[in-house]
């Protein structure tokens, strides 16, 4: 198959490069932002001729700052999406997140659930989605990302737990943990399986809070996750509204022929060594 990343500098952009070649693939495309815009259709177009599948990484993902300019986080998130999905159609997997819906669940989310988005950030994302799928394309939803590239929480909480004697983290918002390297390895084989196209959901399986994670990560790390102390997210006002339950179901995966992703905590462990290396 010929592939084309976009979004290829990204923590996830980088591990789908790093999964297609761990599966033999070797005619990938992953050019930076500064050589294909996908705001332009024209460079779109042209970069994804040829019949190359196309792994969309790249999102405006500043939450906060969506609400402040939601017109600019749509042109990328949303618009940008659409040029995608006119050039590559069913040859398009877009990842998209947990943030379509608004978090009120007290049960996973199924594929089919109809987005109802919090913030400016999770519209953006939800007219992404509507675009790709009215071309026939997959939507891979993910939520609460890490990995050995670029900044997330789990690398936070590593670099706060050397700098301070305690930690304060949020214990009322619930989601799955995911590591990028295994969506990565997951979307690769989605794109190889001829699944039918729709809805996925790429998160690790099982759930806790961001205090939960917080404490696994210090424990992982061979620290003390007493260390770690709950706090309510009141106490870290944002602009953006946050969902607090971002538990996504994983049953379209059975009719797929991939397996969907284990459970977060082993997730972790295994994860752990590229992480406390980088």
């Amino acid at each position: 198959m010929r592939w084309l990343i976009t979004g290829a500098g990204g923590m996830l952009g980088q591990d789908l490069q790093a999964a297609l070649a761990e599966a033999g693939e070797t005619d990938v495309l992953a050019p930076s932002h500064a050589v294909l815009d996908i705001t332009d259709p024209v460079a779109v177009q042209a970069a994804a001729d040829g019949g190359r599948f196309v792994l969309n990484a790249a999102a405006w993902t500043d939450v906060d700052g969506a609400e402040a300019d939601e017109k600019a986080a749509t042109a990328v998130n949303g618009d940008a999406v659409r040029h995608l999905a006119a050039a590559a159609g069913r040859r398009l997997i877009h990842l998209s997140t947990d943030y379509v819906f608004d978090g009120r669940a007290t049960t996973p989310y199924a594929e089919d659930a109809p987005p109802a988005p919090i913030n400016a950030y999770g519209r953006s994302k939800a007219a992404g989605e509507g675009h790709v799928l009215a071309a026939g394309g997959y939507v891979v939803r993910t939520a609460w990302l890490y990995g050995a590239h670029g900044p997330n929480f789990v690398r936070t909480m590593l670099r706060l737990a050397a700098d301070r004697d305690t930690v304060d983290v949020v214990d009322d918002q619930t989601g799955p943990p995911t590591w990028s390297w295994a969506l990565a390895r997951q979307v690769v084989a989605l794109a190889r399986s001829g699944a039918a196209p729709g809805v996925y959901h790429g998160t690790a399986a099982g759930s806790t809070t961001w205090f939960g994670l917080a404490q696994a990560v210090f424990a992982e790390a061979g620290l003390n996750p007493a260390r770690v102390r709950p706090t309510t997210s009141d106490r870290f006002p944002r602009p953006a509204r946050r969902p607090a339950y971002s538990v996504l179901s994983h049953q379209r995966w059975a009719s797929s022929g991939v397996a969907p992703l284990p459970d977060w905590r082993p997730m972790l462990t295994e994860a752990m060594p590229a992480l406390l290396t980088t």
